[in-house]
């Protein structure tokens, strides 16, 4: 299958985005005018034709990376309609005014938050998941009230043509709009002076939407990524950690940006949990890994030559392979993939694996486990497995991570009361439930004075003797 889009854009393609651009900023002031009722009946009319053709968008994901529809249902369709639902049920009381208290200061005055939308917003989605990571930030930039561009991943140019034909359905261009195409098409909309700019990709891609975006001094959410540690401790389940991890890992063949990304184990338990995840990699895909239809492909060549090239350098250097390995390359296929003997210096412990291949290292205290994932970048998602309180806050305390799920994997990412996102390298800002809608939207302060005479005016200049008791009063009690 050709999953590539002609790098060459045609002149006219530009002209589109300019004109769509000037719309959405004309169209910018209506929108933020739009009620509760209104934004809601977008938010219903867009999950509606997402129902409407559900059938057609597993197609286009099937034939993008050979994604089960189930897998499609339950990582792309169910949480797009949560992230709705959600919203339609909180939206009256985000968008209310907030009362705030009023200093001795201020004594006269009343003041509040009003939130606003930030205007245009840019959506700049992957591939990895190519429908929820497109739909579910504009689900919040139009609960906000914002005009939106998507541009969606050519990774997945079937995907990204039917999120093209359902925002047709449901969105006039000057609200919603979205422009296929290849990193040409992305830098000449990143020339733009959008007004928010949400990103889901890679720490490398997302240094580079940061430095355009500092260009206008255009605020950013940067989901990104990195690599995502599990550490299992003496006191697991075996069992249950085994087969969670192993869901966790290997849905959407590793191409999941809070996947586990490397294996801590104790010593002490370390064979058995090999042992019985391997027993779980064939309980979920078979005998046959290589024909089970609920593995998912890596999704184009060069992403399982990287794939590759991370287990043959890991083996080249002393790696074993304890469970996978075998590959085709005609279907982009990698098998799960669990190695052993995995040193600091390989590549595969040096950058975000992005595909179904599980280091495995060992330790002897928690220490010498939280000391290694220390020494990387701030990683998006860290899990934990132990039945002990006290191992579970001592990992809790001694790293930083931008989400953290005990005793499972991903599962925070569920919960839309939660915030979403990543620290440091592996993100900037949050989204999900109220931290999505409050990403795009700006949170205006607003004072109103009385007319007539004031407490400030006590201080006003000249500074005579006595106005400067009444500084002395304001500094010592205001």
């Amino acid at each position: 299958m050709n999953t590539t889009i002609d790098t060459l854009q045609a002149p006219s393609t530009f002209e589109h985005i300019d004109q769509v651009f000037e719309a959405q900023q004309r169209n910018a002031q209506a929108l933020k005018a739009t009620t509760v009722s209104q934004r809601i009946t977008k938010l219903k009319a867009l999950k509606k034709a997402i129902q409407d053709n559900a059938t057609e968008l597993r197609q286009a994901i099937y034939n993008d990376f050979r994604k089960s529809a189930e897998e499609v249902d339950v990582t792309e369709i169910f949480v797009v309609y949560k992230a709705i639902d959600h919203v339609c049920s909180k939206l009256k009381k985000w968008m209310r005014p907030k009362k705030v208290a009023t200093p001795k200061a201020l004594l006269g005055t009343s003041s509040r938050i009003i939130k606003e939308p930030k205007g245009v917003a840019l959506i700049i989605a992957p591939w990895n998941y190519p429908f929820q990571l497109t739909i579910d930030p504009l689900v919040y930039a139009i609960a906000a009230g914002n005009a939106a561009i998507l541009k969606p991943s050519e990774m997945t140019p079937h995907t990204s043509a039917f999120i093209k034909k359902l925002i047709r359905q449901v969105f006039n261009e000057n609200e919603v709009a979205v422009f296929e195409g290849d990193a040409n098409v992305a830098q000449h909309l990143l020339k733009k002076r959008f007004d928010h700019i949400f990103f889901t990709g890679s720490p490398a891609l997302g240094k580079i939407i940061m430095k355009a975006a500092s260009e206008h001094l255009t605020p950013v959410t940067l989901e990104l990524g990195g690599k995502s540690p599990t550490i299992i401790d003496d006191t697991t389940n075996v069992d249950d950690a085994a087969e969670k991890i192993v869901y966790g890992k290997f849905m959407n063949c590793g191409q999941t940006c809070i996947a586990p990304d490397y294996v801590l184990v104790h010593e002490s338990v370390r064979e058995a949990l090999i042992s019985k995840m391997k027993d779980k990699i064939h309980q979920f895909y078979g005998e046959n890994v290589k024909e089970s239809p609920d593995l998912t492909r890596i999704v184009n060549e060069r992403h399982f030559t990287r794939v590759k090239q991370l287990i043959d350098d890991a083996v080249a250097k002393g790696a074993q392979i304890s469970e996978g390995g075998d590959m085709d390359a005609s279907q982009h296929y990698i098998a799960p993939t669990l190695l052993e003997n995995v040193a600091p210096e390989m590549e595969v412990m040096q950058e975000e694996i992005f595909g179904p291949v599980l280091p495995i290292i060992p330790f002897e205290n928690l220490q010498e486990a939280t000391d290694l994932i220390n020494s990387k970048a701030k990683p998006l998602a860290l899990y934990i497995f132990s039945k002990n309180k006290r191992n579970q806050q001592f990992i809790i305390n001694n790293t930083t991570a931008g989400g953290t799920t005990v005793n499972d994997t991903m599962l925070h990412i569920v919960n839309p009361h939660l915030p979403f996102g990543g620290v440091n390298n592996s993100g900037i800002g949050k989204t999900h439930g109220y931290y999505g809608f409050e990403a795009f939207s700006n949170e205006r302060a607003l004072l109103k004075q009385r007319v007539g005479f004031t407490g400030i005016k006590l201080i006003y200049p000249p500074y005579t003797d006595r106005v400067r008791k009444f500084i002395k009063l304001f500094i010592k009690w205001a």
